[in-house]
């Protein structure tokens, strides 16, 4: 049996970092994270070079964009009538907006041009063809439950009031 060290980040545990976070030289993001390792909560590219890690370890890791957000994608960007917007919704250039499809599914997009008659959205995620540049500390470790394993990510109590429309049954 593979001994289960809570010192070391590992899959299955539930690991809580600290984190800075900066783009093309500009600080973007300090918090706090508490993900469940090895079950892709987190971008690829932050979440491999911190397996290993000890209970304490600051680390410095570059996601390149491929590992992180991906790359740009042209395809993404769309041109939609205005028509497809209800009458009362402000379009706001260079905002991201939540926006519901036909379907119903939500996604984020940001308008990159207006006209009269239509709205070239950009649905690439904001960090999309960036590298990433993380300081990373290891703040805690520990064991995950049998119910946040089965999931494949962690159970924050109950679901009421919940936004995440996880579909799971859990947030």
């Amino acid at each position: 049996m593979e001994e289960n060290k809570l010192d070391t980040v590992q899959d299955g545990h539930v690991v809580q970092i600290a984190y800075n976070l900066s783009v093309d030289d500009k600080d973007v993001e300090s918090n706090l994270l508490e993900y469940l390792h090895g079950h892709g909560n987190i971008i690829p590219g932050l979440e491999r070079p911190l397996t290993g890690a000890k209970l304490g370890d600051t680390l410095d890791i570059i996601a390149e964009a491929e590992d992180a957000y991906g790359e740009f994608d042209p395809d993404s960007v769309i041109t939609v009538s205005r028509k497809s917007f209800p009458p009362d919704f402000e379009i706001r250039l260079g905002e991201t907006m939540r926006l519901r499809d036909a379907s119903g599914h939500v996604f984020q997009g940001v308008a990159t041009a207006l006209s009269e008659d239509s709205v070239e959205l950009d649905l690439n995620h904001p960090m999309a063809g960036k590298d990433l540049h993380f300081k990373v500390t290891v703040l805690a470790i520990r064991p995950a439950t049998e119910e946040e394993l089965a999931a494949g990510h962690l159970h924050y109590g109950s679901c009421e009031g919940c936004s995440s429309d996880c579909g799971e049954g859990c947030c």
